[in-house]
Order: C-alpha cells, then sequence, then structure tokens
C-alpha cells in the first residue's frame, strides 16, 4: 500500500512539474494552468492511474496534510529567507497595516456581510470571513517579476501575504474554536479574544526568532553546503511544529525564522558558497511545492458541486472582493502609496490553498462545514482563475509594467546584427571550400562589412540615448562571464590542474561577484 502511495506521489510530481514547464515555456501564470489541468482532471473520466490520483489526493485528510503539514513551512520559509530586513524596514508602514489592520478589516467586513446577505449563522460567517482574510500572491508574483513591475510593490505584496497567514491563521482558529465562550463573557469577551490573538502570535514569534538565531550560530561552526541546507529544512519544520505543539502560531514561527536565518544567519555564518546553494535549493523545493499544491488545488475543487451552490458563491465572491477593497483602501490611507499601486494590491489579493485547507480543517461536526467549503472553494477558483489571468492586463493598463527606453530599436538591431553575423560566417564558409569566386566574395564580404557597421553605429547611438540599455546588457554579459569562469575552475579542478583550497578559493571570489550583481539588479 505505502508502496503505490509513492508510486501515486511520482506520478502526481511528473504530471505537475511537466504542466509548470509547459506554462512557462508559453509564458503563462503555471499556477493557474495547474488548477486548471487539476480541474479537468477532477471532472473529466480519466485512465486507472489517474482516478486513483483523483480518489487518494482529493481526500480531506491527505489534502490537508499535504497543505499545512508537509508544504506551508517550506513555502513560508522560503519567502522569508529571501525578504530583505532593509525592504521590510522601508516599506513598514503599508505592510504591518495591511497585514494586521488590512487583515482584520476583512475579516470583520466579509464576514459581517455573508452574515446579512447570505443570511448564515454568524459564527459560519466569521469563519468563512477569516479564511477569505488570507492572500496567497504567487502567481501574482511571479507576473510581477515577468513585466518588471516595480520591485517595491512585489515587497509590500510579499511582505503582507507572509505575516497575513499567520494572522489570518490565528483569528480563524480563535473564530472556530473559541468564539463560542468568548461571546459567553459578554463585554469581556472582546478583550479575550484579543489576548488570545496576541499570545498566539506573540507566542510565535518568540519561538521563531530564538530557534532562528540558534541555528544562525549553528551555521557559523561549518562551512558544508549540503548539510547547511539541511539545518534551514531543520529549522523551518522544527519552528513550525514546535511552536504548533506549544499551542501559538506556526505560521508565525516560521516566518520568524526564515527572516533571522535570511538577515542575520547569511551574515555571520554563510560563505557566498553557501547563500548561493541554499537559494537554489530552496528555489527548487518550492518549484516543486508550489506545482504540486496548485494541482491539488483544482483536483480539490472539482470535489464541489458548483452549480448547487453557484448563487451563493456569486454573492460570496462580491462580498469577499468588497472585504478586500475596504480593506486595503482603508489601511493603506495616508501611506503615501501611488492610486494604481493599492489598486493591484486590492485586485491582486489572490485566495489560495491555505484558505482550502483551513476549511477542511473544521471538525466534520462543526455546523456549516458544508457551506463554508463550498462557498471557500468557489472563491478560491474565481480568484485564481479570473483574478490571476486578469492581473497582466490590469498591470499594462495602469502603465505600471517596466518600459525600458528604445528597447524596441535595440531588439530590431540586434537582430539585424545576428544576420548580418550570420551572413559574414556563410559567406566565408563558401569561399574556403571554393564555391565563391574571389571577386564576388569581395564584393558581398564589403556589402555584409559595410551592413555590420552601420548596425553598430546605430547601436553605439542607442546607448547614448538610453544608457540603460547599456546597464542592462553589461549586468548580464558580466554574469554570463562569471558564469564561464566557475566552469572553468570546475573543469581544472575535476582534471586535477587547481588543487582543492585554490579551487574553493577562486569559487568562493567568483560567487561573491555574482552574488554582488545580483543585488545590484534586485
Amino acid at each position: 500500500m505505502l508502496l503505490h502511495n509513492i508510486e501515486l506521489v511520482l506520478v502526481l510530481v511528473a504530471l505537475s512539474v511537466g504542466v509548470t514547464a509547459l506554462a512557462k515555456k508559453l509564458n503563462k501564470p503555471y499556477p493557474i494552468a495547474l488548477v486548471l489541468v487539476g480541474a479537468l482532471i477532477g471532472i473529466i473520466p480519466a485512465g486507472e492511474i489517474l482516478e486513483e490520483l483523483k480518489t487518494y489526493f482529493a481526500s480531506d485528510e491527505v489534502f490537508r496534510t499535504v497543505i499545512i503539514d508537509i508544504f506551508l513551512p517550506s513555502l513560508l520559509g522560503e519567502a522569508a529567507l529571501k525578504l530583505s530586513f532593509g525592504h521590510i524596514r522601508e516599506n513598514r508602514g503599508p505592510i504591518i497595516m495591511l497585514a494586521f489592520a488590512g487583515t482584520f478589516i476583512a475579516f470583520m467586513v466579509t464576514g459581517g456581510l455573508a452574515h446579512y446577505v447570505l443570511d448564515i449563522p454568524l459564527q459560519v460567517a466569521l469563519v468563512f470571513g477569516a479564511l477569505m482574510a488570507a492572500t496567497d500572491p504567487v502567481s501574482v508574483i511571479s507576473v510581477f517579476k515577468s513585466l518588471g513591475v516595480n520591485r517595491r510593490l512585489a515587497v509590500i505584496m510579499e511582505g503582507e501575504s507572509l505575516i497575513n497567514d499567520g494572522v489570518s491563521v490565528v483569528i480563524f482558529k480563535i473564530s472556530a474554536f473559541s468564539l463560542a465562550s468568548i461571546f459567553a463573557l459578554g463585554p469581556w469577551g472582546a478583550a479575550v479574544g484579543l489576548a488570545t490573538f496576541f499570545k498566539v502570535a506573540a507566542g510565535g514569534m518568540v519561538v521563531g526568532l530564538s530557534l532562528g538565531f540558534l541555528l544562525s550560530q549553528v551555521f557559523r561552526y561549518y562551512d558544508d553546503y549540503p548539510l547547511e541546507n539541511a539545518f534551514s529544512v531543520v529549522l523551518f519544520y522544527g519552528s513550525y511544529f514546535i511552536a504548533e505543539y506549544f499551542e501559538v502560531s506556526g505560521v508565525i514561527a516560521v516566518v520568524a525564522a526564515g527572516l533571522v536565518l535570511g538577515n542575520y544567519g547569511k551574515v555571520i555564518g554563510m560563505t557566498p558558497t553557501t547563500r548561493l546553494s541554499i537559494t537554489v535549493f530552496w528555489d527548487t523545493i518550492t518549484t516543486v511545492a508550489n506545482s504540486l499544491v496548485f494541482i491539488l488545488v483544482g483536483l480539490e475543487i472539482s470535489r464541489i458541486n458548483m452549480v448547487e451552490h453557484a448563487v451563493q458563491i456569486s454573492i460570496a465572491i462580491v462580498l469577499v472582493l468588497l472585504g478586500r477593497s475596504v480593506a486595503v483602501y482603508i489601511a493603506t490611507a495616508g501611506s503615501g502609496l501611488p492610486r494604481v499601486w493599492k489598486h493591484i494590491l486590492n485586485w491582486g489579493g489572490l485566495k489560495g490553498s491555505l484558505s482550502l485547507a483551513l476549511a477542511l480543517s473544521l471538525p466534520y461536526g462543526f455546523g456549516g462545514r458544508e457551506t463554508i467549503i463550498a462557498l471557500t472553494f468557489g472563491v478560491v477558483f474565481f480568484s485564481l482563475v479570473v483574478q490571476g489571468l486578469t492581473i497582466a492586463p490590469l498591470i499594462r493598463s495602469l502603465g505600471l509594467m517596466k518600459t525600458v527606453q528604445g528597447l524596441k530599436d535595440y531588439e530590431r538591431l540586434t537582430f539585424e546584427l545576428q544576420q548580418g553575423l550570420a551572413a559574414r560566417h556563410e559567406l566565408d564558409h563558401l569561399y574556403r571550400q571554393g564555391r565563391v569566386s574571389p571577386p564576388v566574395y569581395q564584393k558581398l564580404q564589403g556589402e555584409n562589412e559595410q551592413r555590420i557597421t552601420g548596425i553598430h553605429g546605430e547601436l553605439n547611438e542607442l546607448y547614448c540615448n538610453y544608457p540603460e540599455l547599456l546597464t542592462e546588457q553589461e549586468s548580464s554579459v558580466r554574469k554570463k562571464l562569471l558564469y564561464a569562469e566557475h566552469q572553468a575552475v570546475e573543469r581544472l579542478l575535476n582534471e586535477g590542474i587547481l588543487s582543492e583550497e585554490m579551487g574553493d578559493d577562486r569559487k568562493r571570489l567568483i560567487l561573491e561577484q555574482l552574488e554582488n550583481l545580483e543585488d545590484k539588479d534586485k
């Protein structure tokens, strides 16, 4: 049985990675492609293996365990590891307001409207509001990167999402499991609820900061990047499960631990080789994890009868969008953020796998469980597909897409230059074979060289008018040269020409230069 389940996991990994690769090749948001493929697999009758996949992975227990206990710590840890304290400090105002005030406003507005408009019990409505307060901007961030959206906007959205996840989980648990006792206390209930919230959040932060600091010290005593990669795995999962054991926020613990390791641990305990390795390691882990998460979301969504709940889901979508809008525009009032950025923060607040997994974690005896699950799945599907597909056109229409002046002329001239160089190579080849007479060769060579010289002249003029083109090209070429140098050192080491000590020293210097270039490009 165990072996068969492992085989099913491997089939799902292969399928999800394949869809991700195809989506990236077509320059489309891969999370949306995976959700749609997962939903199609769930709806359309398929072969025996795919039917087994649906049966096994779409079960509530498996989905909840995979999303919350297996993937959530790694996805949060990786995101926190890459987030700079400097960037957070520069944008702390909007991040804190969105993550705390914005999340609470979205929770109250969505939950309150759901109670009155959908006519569902207050606790059920508040649990739904808590689920809808969580954001999952993975597909939005990937669009940001492809369109070159301002880095500060991406930092604000990522920073909000990391903290928002922890806040949403705490609000969800209070709403689902403590609300009755809080209501029973009357006027004191609100104070007790706030005290519980701060205890759980602060406890998670203490666990994460403490473990992050301790593991950062451990990194100082090792220069062994595979082992140090393993340490980071222990840190993220250890923070999560230790915090949950003490009944504080595991999500906030992982975020805190990742921030400490990524900003403090990297400085005091990691060599350039380790820093590059740990980045590549977690990039790989999160690519596979995100691929699996989104295809599982599609599979899980296919289980819900959307037609039966179509009216309620449609109304819920409007309520959630309204709740997010109110939250964003109130939380960012006076922040100085451009209005168009607020529009993107609003529409880009997608809902994702965390909302689904939390909904499925409700006990079977919880009143209104099926209603919550149906509404959550419907809103998440709309959010990932409709909002996810329309965020790029919205960015373009608002003028937030990075445009390098002179880029079209640069691309045209580069293409023409490649044509000229290809013609030169072919003409020389034909001449060496004796298939072109000297007079014809000299005539065509002169014409082609004149053409190439003219293109170089136009490019030089373009570089003078638009120096950012030259800057981007220089950075790209420098990276390629450093990669070539690194490969040369590896080759010399393999051939025994360089000693291990000298080779490691040279690779360290090259990696330091690469890291400096990457930092400049951010």
